[in-house]
């Protein structure tokens, strides 16, 4: 049953496996473990993949019911970096469909966005105007996609890019299994003065077959996994609250956990700031306005000041 699911999805986690199974995450765990020592499959963040090098994305009813309260928390976060009156472009995806409806209560909001999913969660926002771009339909995400898309985007310039993806990796930054959609994300890209990337703890680490944003393009991660103690203790922060997967044991050492860690550390060493969602919430502060960048392509992240109310936040103060 478990290698079934995981041919006809590409990637099932640990809990929708239990869940199907009618078993717990320990049985499946488990199981899953036999069938990677039998090279029958890979085990990826918290759940099961496909043997090989990239991970294929599951389909929307799989993606939708993954690491709900992760996403729930990241898109809090990042509601929370949005400004009264600012124009952002926000990409496809579970994350930034959670995203979208919180963005509905920031008064005088412009929202770019090629989701159907984002700009139906915006529908009935009076405050916030969505524009969508053109292109065709991808049914799989809900997500117009091809040059329609991108043509539409050419001239526009927001503050900045709200975007998911199916991977994230130190060495190649964002990734997605769809090349017309990874080609639309890097129109969006090209738009905004600063990337913020949204991706809970099952993404990082996993590498799909086409980048969208490079890693030194990355301004801001925001996820929900804790750092790792040598992240603790190389940037001198106390300890956060959250939300990290239990492992099995319940507080026992949790692999995926412990990996995902160790890519994070990796991106801050590359001066992406990374901040964790579910934490205790510091006063908001007044941030300045976003530095612009000129041309059409983006050039590295921006060092200007941190947008928006600062949550826990991992990153080494940067170098001048």
């Amino acid at each position: 049953m478990i290698l079934e699911m995981v041919r006809a999805n590409g990637a099932v986690s640990l809990r929708e496996l239990a869940r199907v199974v009618q078993t717990s995450e320990v049985t499946v765990r488990r199981d899953v473990r036999a069938l990677e020592a039998e090279g029958l499959l890979d085990r990826r963040h918290g759940g099961a993949v496909l043997p090989g090098g990239f991970t294929r994305e599951s389909g929307f009813p799989q993606r939708a019911t993954a690491a709900t309260a992760e996403k729930t928390a990241i898109a809090e976060y990042a509601a929370g970096l949005v400004r009264e009156g600012e124009a952002i472009v926000v990409g496809a995806g579970t994350t930034t469909q959670e995203l979208a409806r919180r963005l509905a209560r920031v008064p005088g909001l412009t929202v770019v966005t090629n989701s159907l999913l984002v700009a139906q969660a915006l529908a009935h926002a009076n405050r916030v105007e969505v524009v969508m771009t053109g292109g065709t339909l991808r049914g799989s995400n809900y997500a117009l996609v091809g040059s329609g898309a991108e043509q539409s985007l050419l001239g526009l310039r927001v503050s900045r890019a709200f975007l998911s993806g199916a991977g994230l990796t130190a060495d190649r930054g964002l990734s997605t299994s769809n090349m017309l959609a990874a080609s639309v994300d890097r129109a969006l890209v090209r738009a905004a003065a600063e990337v913020i990337v949204l991706a809970d703890h099952t993404k990082l680490g996993s590498d799909t077959a086409f980048q969208t944003v490079p890693t030194d393009h990355i301004a801001h991660l925001v996820t929900n996994q804790p750092p790792s103690e040598a992240v603790r203790a190389a940037t001198h922060h106390e300890t956060l609250r959250g939300a990290a997967p239990e492992g099995p044991g319940h507080g026992e050492p949790h692999a995926d956990g412990e990996k995902a860690a160790a890519e994070i550390e990796a991106l801050i060493e590359q001066g992406v700031r990374v901040s964790v969602a579910g934490g205790p919430a510091p006063a908001a502060k007044h941030p300045a306005e976003p530095q612009r960048r000129d041309g059409s392509l983006p050039g590295p992240r921006s060092t200007h000041p941190p947008l928006g109310p600062r949550l826990p936040d991992l990153s080494p103060p940067r170098r001048r």
